[in-house]
């Protein structure tokens, strides 16, 4: 295991400004981590530039609106953190995660008020696969879990919380359960 993602040494752009990687930090009330009012993205620089950048700044903003906020930057002052942020960590090819959610002012399931904060932090990321084990073919694994219904959730949002299906699947493939899961609906009976 690599360092731990809160000892990278580096800046993350937070809320307009470039900020020691230990000082990037949020409240444990934050309406983003307990409502999954956040929204993400994943991007790549190569040879010092973020690939599709405006793309992706775009998608990040579409994400925020369609979760009911307004991410307070636009995509040329998105795009330009984004470079900022490769810049300033000496990241010509790296992994970047812009980030933005609404802030701890307001417990509840509405929030409208909460402050909405963006980040992006930017790492070296090497490839999930070594590439010899990449030659000899790729073995992948079905989460139990589907995606949602899009009528039950905003499925069109690159939202926090919809990646917890695909985050088990990897943990599961990593470390294998001794026994099936329970049924969804059916945690009562799967106990002991």
């Amino acid at each position: 295991m690599g360092v731990s993602f809160d000892k990278i040494d580096g800046v993350i752009w937070y809320d307009g400004k470039l900020v020691p990687w230990a000082d990037a930090n949020v409240h444990i009330l934050t309406h983003g981590l307990h409502y999954a009012s956040c929204v993400i993205e994943g991007e790549r620089a190569y040879g010092g530039r973020v690939f599709k950048s405006a793309e992706h700044s775009e998608r990040l903003k579409n994400s925020a609106n369609i979760l009911d906020f307004e991410i307070p930057y636009s995509v040329a002052e998105i795009d330009a953190a984004k470079q900022l942020v490769i810049d300033a960590n000496n990241l010509p090819n790296g992994y970047l995660r812009p980030i933005a959610w609404r802030g701890s002012e307001m417990m509840g399931v509405s929030a409208q008020s909460n402050t909405i904060h963006l980040a992006i932090a930017a790492w070296d990321w090497l490839s999930y696969f070594d590439p010899a084990e990449k030659l000899k073919g790729i073995r992948i694994g079905m989460a139990e879990y589907r995606r949602p219904d899009p009528a039950t959730i905003p499925s069109m949002a690159k939202a926090s919380g919809a990646s917890a299906s695909a985050a088990r699947r990897r943990t599961n493939v990593l470390t294998p359960r001794t026994s099936p899961p329970a049924p969804p609906g059916d945690a009562a009976r799967a106990r002991p």
